[in-house]
């Protein structure tokens, strides 16, 4: 009998949002690969499940791999799901995918919610087109220099966050990116389901400290009219108020740059005329 490795997509916090097709799947399957056993065993509740649970996360992705490869290549049936939502979105998982299918092997994709799209749509703002970014670096250094290169991205960005770096990282993204739509959805799915709408500026300025729970934050893209709306007085009055925020030259012409959607030739041009 032919092996099949089932990725599936499991509930973001309803455990009613367990689609029927999922339920068999897990039901079905030999073994189950899962991310936290104790999760995925309040998730088999709902089922009549029996398969082993193997852990699968990522400490482990890269050791496990080859077992599981084997188990599906042997003619089981193995079901690969994380803690929410689908298995390789900023989750493990493509490994295991990226091994099976190299290796000819049978995959499904059994679909399900996802907060990234739950997100785009409750936010209001475009979704025609989009750009999933997943979770930014956790340093402020490579997180603003991850954000300065998105700065010209036209198409609406989805982003997950952790609550306890949202604050600066709001503060990074309203430094880098400018004002804009935003929403920030927060416990999608769940009983305490809330989603903030406003601009980067407004959302930066009332979110607490103490943010709670699974947060995805979508942004509007940049517009054309951007970089045409910053002059030299502009670009040369945003240098002097990054600089004397204690930043080095080099850098606040990379900050300024970013944030006004301008070519760092432009900006650095400003600063000699400006002898800044």
């Amino acid at each position: 009998m032919a092996g099949l490795l089932s990725v599936v997509a499991t509930p973001i916090g309803n455990l009613d949002d367990l689609s029927p097709r999922a339920a068999r799947a897990l039901e079905r399957a030999d073994v189950i690969a899962c991310e936290d056993t104790r999760v995925t065993r309040k998730l088999l509740t709902r089922v009549n499940a029996r398969a082993r649970l193997v852990p699968y996360h990522a400490r482990n992705e890269n050791s496990r791999t080859p077992e599981l490869m084997r188990r599906v290549a042997a003619g089981e049936h193995v079901a690969l799901v994380t803690d929410a939502g689908t298995p390789g979105v900023s989750d493990p998982g493509r490994r295991l995918v990226s091994a099976c299918v190299e290796a000819g092997l049978h995959v499904e994709m059994v679909p399900g919610p996802s907060a990234a799209l739950a997100a785009l749509v409750l936010s209001g703002l475009p979704m025609a087109r989009f750009v999933f970014e997943g979770f930014l670096p956790r340093t402020a250094s490579a997180r603003r220099r991850r954000l300065r290169e998105l700065a010209h991205e036209e198409r609406t960005l989805v982003l997950f966050e952790s609550p306890h770096r949202l604050a600066a990282s709001l503060a990074d993204i309203v430094e880098s990116l400018g004002d804009r739509p935003a929403a920030i959805a927060r416990e999608l799915t769940k009983m305490h389901e809330e989603v903030s709408r406003g601009t980067l500026r407004e959302l930066r300025d009332s979110i607490g400290d103490r943010v709670r729970g699974e947060v995805t934050l979508v942004i509007a893209g940049a517009t054309a009219g951007d970089a045409a709306s910053a002059e030299p007085p502009d670009i040369a009055a945003a240098l002097r108020a990054t600089i004397a925020g204690g930043v080095s030259k080099k850098e606040a012409i990379a900050r300024v740059a970013a944030e006004l959607g301008v070519p760092k030739k432009d900006v650095y041009r400003v600063a000699v005329d400006e002898e800044l």
